[in-house]
């Protein structure tokens, strides 16, 4: 019985790795840290200069707070915390990335963005297995010469209730 339950469980995690795979189309590449990412352009409606957002009490540490956006409250992530980066330092090129994350409006802070680029299918390699729960965002890595992306389904990296998304935050 235990070895149907496991045989199920695994072919349910092969078929939710193989829905989350990167697809080619094009990306926005942007740095958090010493890494280069890319998020499916159609995930992003606007880059913002960074602006101090309005805290939120208890708040976890990655969640910067709010900001008003023509008139919608707009939660400010910052990746670099949400992925542990040993430093988040605000400057002149740091940016808030404004996706559109689980049906909601939410702001990614990240160190600069670079391009948009078009990748395909040649270009990207699926993700490594890692035992490591908190990386199944990663749904690929794409190689273009010497520079190589991860590239992330922003969606299982920012959305739930973990960042308040359910409850309205």
């Amino acid at each position: 019985m235990d070895m149907i339950n496991e045989g199920a469980q695994l072919a349910r995690q092969m078929a939710e790795r193989q829905d989350h795979r990167s697809r080619p189309g094009e990306y926005l590449t942007y740095r958090v840290g010493a890494e280069e990412y890319g998020i499916d352009i159609q995930k992003v409606q606007e880059i913002r200069s960074y602006e101090p957002p309005t805290r939120i009490a208890n708040a976890p540490s990655f969640v910067k707070g709010v900001v008003n956006l023509r008139g919608v409250i707009v939660p400010i992530i910052d990746l670099r915390v949400k992925l542990g980066c040993d430093t988040a330092e605000y400057t002149e090129v740091t940016v808030v990335v404004v996706l559109n994350v689980c049906g909601r409006v939410v702001g990614a802070v990240v160190d600069s963005v670079s391009d948009v680029i078009d990748l395909d299918s040649s270009h990207i390699q699926p993700p490594p297995e890692l035992s490591a729960s908190d990386t199944g965002f990663i749904t690929g890595i794409a190689s273009l010469g010497d520079r190589m992306l991860i590239l992330v389904d922003i969606e299982s990296m920012l959305g739930g209730a973990e960042i308040g998304l359910s409850q309205g935050l």
